[in-house]
């Protein structure tokens, strides 16, 4: 199972490029618990602190795919570094300043997440000019949303190790000096800088344009949104089972089994077009939800806990080969963007959808949401299985004043073959 993984480890320049975009994401994926922490070390109530949490994370949405389409039309070392410096400034804005005046935090934050560089869709769309073989950009792909699932365990433990060291304010400091620094690594690598995006069509949809992508966004927004209930439904449940290292264990084990299935499915091979597998594993993803609502004991729930988390991580990964297979000519990094924007915005929504259905019905109500948003996600790719058929046409394009001034097209896997 190792073998393919340590085959695109040593491909050159495939480890500093990984490395470096997990550090560089390591400020946005600790966001929300470092905003938390400080807010309430600065004497802040949980409202604010939740209510600034919300303001980054709307801005950072929406920021991704407009920053991932200037990475398209400049190139990464252009955009990347600056909006990581830009927004590693305003977080220390933030952490200067304190939650008070109001608005200059609600600023800064805003600002932090609006200018977060697109390192994940960066990253993807330089895996196909790193590896050439498709099969190995494939299983890019799957060590792509298995490294996710390690940075979103081992993020908060660094913001929580910083903390008890030094102070939350020192914590917020020292991991966006950090993300700097990995975004730094990845866009002076040689892959970066003589990315070029393919030559593209102007029109103001950019990737959008693209119905296979838009249908590919919609069945993730309900993915997003099923992540998001969950963890909200679990917090009445560990309450009612043994606190708050109950609900530790919980998160620990959805990552755990989204980890174990992402190993699996990268290590071998897949035949056949990934829109129908992505329907077998959204079916599957749907239905290993459902046990949630049993709400045994606690050392069997975290077992269902780690089932649920399964088939996340394969059906991200295949999601990224679908990404490229109908993102138009010279869209790739924003049609991935867009990809981060709307499962963050859907598990908003489930985390906002959640609380009040838990409140009415309590955690069983809490756990069948999950389920039900895997089954609409299902429903919307069986819908949209015609255009999901049809990959973009990636020809080349007119020349146009968005196109690249070298004509140089990106490599990648999309233009109508078979994955």
């Amino acid at each position: 199972m190792a073998t393919g993984y340590l085959e695109i480890l040593r491909a050159r320049h495939a480890a500093r490029l990984l490395a470096g975009t997990l550090v560089g994401r390591l400020p946005n994926a600790t966001a929300a618990i470092a905003i938390v922490l400080f807010v309430r070390a600065e004497g802040g109530t949980y409202s604010l602190a939740g209510a600034l949490a919300a303001v980054y994370g709307v801005a950072n949405a929406v920021g991704q795919p407009v920053l991932g389409r200037l990475v398209d039309l400049h190139g990464q070392p252009r955009i990347q570094l600056p909006a990581a410096i830009a927004s590693a400034l305003a977080m220390t804005v933030f952490a200067a300043v304190g939650v008070s005046p109001a608005p200059l935090a609600y600023a800064a934050v805003a600002a932090a997440g609006l200018l977060t560089p697109p390192l994940e869709g960066g990253l993807r769309a330089l895996w196909p000019s790193v590896l050439r073989r498709e099969d190995q950009v494939h299983t890019a792909y799957a060590m792509d949303a298995i490294a996710q699932e390690v940075m979103f365990t081992v993020g908060p433990l660094l913001v929580t190790l910083c903390v008890s060291l030094w102070s939350a304010q020192a914590a917020v400091l020292v991991l966006n000096v950090l993300g700097v620094l990995g975004a730094l690594s990845v866009v002076l690598s040689p892959p970066s800088r003589a990315w070029r995006s393919a030559p593209r069509e102007a029109h103001w949809l950019g990737a959008l344009r693209s119905p296979g992508l838009l249908a590919l966004l919609a069945a993730f927004l309900f993915i997003g949104m099923a992540l998001g209930s969950i963890t909200v439904a679990a917090v009445p449940y560990a309450d009612g089972h043994g606190g708050d290292a109950v609900y530790g264990w919980l998160m620990a084990a959805l990552g755990l089994g989204a980890l174990a299935g992402g190993t699996v499915y990268g290590a071998r091979r897949w035949a056949g077009a990934p829109e129908r597998r992505l329907r077998v594993l959204v079916a599957f993803l749907a239905v290993c939800y459902l046990p949630l609502m049993l709400m045994p004991g606690a050392v069997a729930m975290v077992a269902l806990t780690a089932l649920a988390g399964v088939f996340l991580a394969p059906s991200i990964a295949c999601a990224f080969v679908i990404v490229d297979r109908h993102a138009p000519s010279g869209t790739v990094t924003e049609a991935f963007s867009w990809l981060v924007t709307t499962f963050t915005v859907g598990a908003s929504v489930g985390t906002g959808l959640a609380g009040p259905v838990v409140q009415a019905g309590g955690a069983l109500w809490g756990f069948a949401l999950p389920g039900a948003a895997g089954a609409v996600s299902l429903l919307v790719l069986l819908g949209t299985g015609r255009v999901l058929a049809v990959p973009a046409v990636t020809g080349v394009v007119a020349a146009s004043p968005e196109n690249d001034p070298n004509r140089a097209a990106e490599p990648r896997f999309s233009s109508g073959d078979r994955a």
